[in-house]
C-alpha cells in the first residue's frame, strides 16, 4: 500500500470509531471499545510490543497487544496505534513482535504499520489547525507550538517531527535541534514530563480479569489458579491475601 492508501485507512478507522479528524485519541478508552486485551509489561529495550490475532471461525476474533512499559508514554501511544494496524488493517495477520517508529522500508508490513500509526495518532487536519498561520510556512514552527502538538496528541517528539517532515512543514535540518533537551523544554514552558517518561507498568486493559473470575466461579479453574491469574494482572500478594480472607468470612 502506498502512503495515500494508508492515510485513507487511518482516516476511515478514525471515522468508524467515532474519532474526529482533528482530535487526539484516548487510546485506553479506544482499546476497551475495540475489545483488545492489552497488557503493559517491562520488556527489553529493543522491543516496543507485540500483537496477536486469533480467529475461531469467521465471527469470534480475539485480539491481544503487549506494550513495553519501559518505553516513554509517548512511544507507547505510537506503539498501540502501530499494533492496531496489524490487528485491524493488515490482511491475514496472526502475530508480530515489533520495534515501532523506525520507519524501515525493509519490512513492508512494519513500515506500513508505522505510517498508519503516524496518520492515526497525528491527523493532518488536527496538526494544521493547531499551528498558527504565521508558522505554517516551511521551517517556521516554534518550540512552543511543537509542545502544544505533542501534548495535545500525546505523542513522542520523534513521532511528531517525523509527521511534520512528512507533511512538508519542516525540513530534516530544521528538525534536528528539536530532538534534544525535550524534557527541559517542556518544563520551561510549564508542562509536566509524564509524556516523556516510562509508565503503565503491569496495567491491563480488557476482560482478562472478568474471564478469570467467570472461570473460577464456574469451577473450571481452581482457587490457586485464579489467584495466579490475578498475579499476572499485577495484583500483589497482599491484595490477593486480603481478597482470600474476605471470601472466607
Amino acid at each position: 500500500m502506498n502512503h495515500l492508501i494508508i492515510e485513507k485507512k487511518a482516516n476511515d478507522f478514525r471515522n468508524i470509531n467515532g474519532l474526529g479528524n482533528e482530535d487526539g485519541i484516548r487510546l485506553k478508552s479506544l482499546l476497551y471499545k475495540l475489545n483488545v486485551l492489552t497488557v503493559f509489561r517491562p520488556l527489553s529495550s529493543n522491543l516496543s510490543g507485540m500483537a496477536i490475532k486469533v480467529k475461531n471461525g469467521n465471527v469470534n476474533v480475539k485480539r491481544f497487544i503487549l506494550i513495553n512499559s519501559n518505553k516513554t508514554l509517548g512511544h507507547q501511544h505510537f506503539s498501540i496505534c502501530h499494533e492496531l494496524y496489524h490487528l485491524f488493517i493488515q490482511e491475514n495477520f496472526t502475530s508480530m513482535v515489533c520495534s515501532t517508529g523506525e520507519f524501515k522500508k525493509g519490512d513492508k508490513e512494519e513500515y506500513n504499520a508505522d505510517i498508519f500509526a503516524a496518520n492515526l495518532l497525528l491527523p493532518e487536519l488536527g496538526i494544521k489547525t493547531l499551528i498558527p498561520d504565521n508558522e505554517l510556512s516551511k521551517d517556521k514552527i516554534t518550540l512552543k507550538t511543537i509542545l502544544i502538538l505533542e501534548q495535545y496528541f500525546s505523542c513522542s517528539r520523534s513521532a511528531l517531527l517525523y509527521r511534520l517532515k512528512n507533511l512538508g512543514i519542516i525540513s530534516e535540518r530544521y528538525a534536528e535541534p528539536f530532538y534534544s533537551n525535550v524534557k527541559k523544554g517542556a518544563i520551561e514552558y510549564g508542562y509536566t514530563t509524564d509524556l516523556y517518561n516510562e509508565g503503565n507498568h503491569n496495567q491491563v486493559i480488557g476482560d482478562y480479569g472478568t474471564i478469570a473470575r467467570e472461570l473460577y466461579e464456574s469451577e473450571k479453574i481452581s482457587e490457586s489458579h485464579y489467584f495466579s491469574l490475578l498475579l499476572d494482572l499485577g495484583m500483589n500478594t497482599d491484595e490477593i491475601e486480603n481478597l482470600n480472607n474476605e471470601e472466607q468470612q
